[in-house]
């Protein structure tokens, strides 16, 4: 594996990231006392003790970024407070807002966790999750984007704005100009992502998207649901993440198992984002599937041993690589 080149080449790709934008806020605090009120815990949030971040899509537009790759976002937000803090955060991490769409009345994603005493203690989430109103321009947006790109991520929260209709239209599209493109799903829509590239679902959206029982330890089990997955959407290959257990890799080409390379797993948020992120870098560059599987499941494992969603950086992930794989 010619890692060198391998990352050299990722700084000269054009990533189009398609799909669902959130803001993760996080507000820390102590708990010193229960409510009077209910019997839930009260939380006294310190001063200056809020943080927001970009999430879903735009995290991994983050991670991209991070890469040494150009990503570009194309989302829906809505024309609200959220949605300026939204472009205000993008600006901030030099991202493009170039593939913004704003669609009025519609409330931007907004995931807020409370965390004290070490421990997250509640979300509270604010969204719209109905399909988009503004799907033709959206497309038109998305077409004109298409230009000098070299892969398409379709990074799907449920959240509306990959409608079964907008789905078929970017895979049709990037087929047509010979774009690889790869898929990170939820159950809504699970099967619309025929004649895609790459689909990375998670063990559980797999069983509920085939309505199928899968045991984790089982390679047979594993084996026979990617299989017919594979073939019920007509994808090259299917990318299973198995969580602490690593990746799970099925072509018409064979199966593979690569086990998790970290033994300290902290936190698996943004694991997936980033997973999906280094798998669409190494379809840019034509890096063969073995090779994308073994490099994602290395930046999992980074991932998972980091507090919150964190995206790693091009350096960090070379380093480990070649650690792990001694080259």
């Amino acid at each position: 594996m010619n890692l060198t080149k391998y990352f050299h080449d990722f700084k000269s790709k054009r990533i189009l990231i398609v799909g669902d934008a959130i803001i993760d806020t996080y507000l820390w605090g102590e708990i010193h006392r229960m409510s009077p009120e209910a019997p839930v815990p009260v939380v006294d949030v310190a001063v200056n003790q809020n943080d927001s971040r970009l999430g879903g899509a735009a995290n991994v537009a983050l991670n991209l970024k991070e890469l040494g790759a150009e990503s570009i976002l194309c989302t829906v937000i809505g024309n609200d407070n959220r949605g300026i803090l939204f472009e205000q955060l993008m600006q901030e991490q030099g991202l493009s807002l170039e593939g913004m769409l704003i669609s009025n009345g519609r409330k931007t994603t907004t995931k807020t966790r409370v965390i004290a005493d070490n421990k997250h203690q509640l979300r509270i989430d604010e969204e719209d999750t109905y399909p988009i109103k503004v799907e033709n321009q959206f497309y038109n947006l998305i077409q004109k984007l298409t230009h000098n790109i070299d892969a398409i991520i379709l990074q799907d929260y449920n959240k509306g704005v990959l409608t079964e209709n907008i789905i078929k239209k970017i895979i049709l599209l990037a087929n047509s100009k010979n774009i690889p493109t790869i898929v990170d799903p939820k159950k809504q829509n699970f099967l619309a992502y025929n004649n895609c590239t790459l689909f990375k679902p998670n063990l559980n959206e797999i069983m509920n998207g085939l309505n199928i029982k899968a045991n984790i330890e089982n390679f047979e089990e594993i084996e026979k649901a990617t299989t017919n997955l594979r073939d019920i959407i007509s994808a090259k290959a299917i990318l299973l993440t198995l969580s602490n257990k690593g990746i799970f890799l099925n072509t018409n080409s064979g199966n593979k198992l690569k086990k998790s390379t970290t033994e300290n797993v902290i936190d698996v948020s943004g694991a997936g984002d980033t997973v999906v992120s280094v798998a669409a870098m190494c379809l840019a560059c034509n890096i063969d599937y073995e090779e994308l599987a073994i490099l994602s499941n290395i930046a999992g494992g980074i991932v998972c041993e980091k507090v919150g969603v964190v995206p790693i950086s091009n350096h960090e992930l070379l380093d480990r690589a070649k650690k792990i794989l001694n080259v």
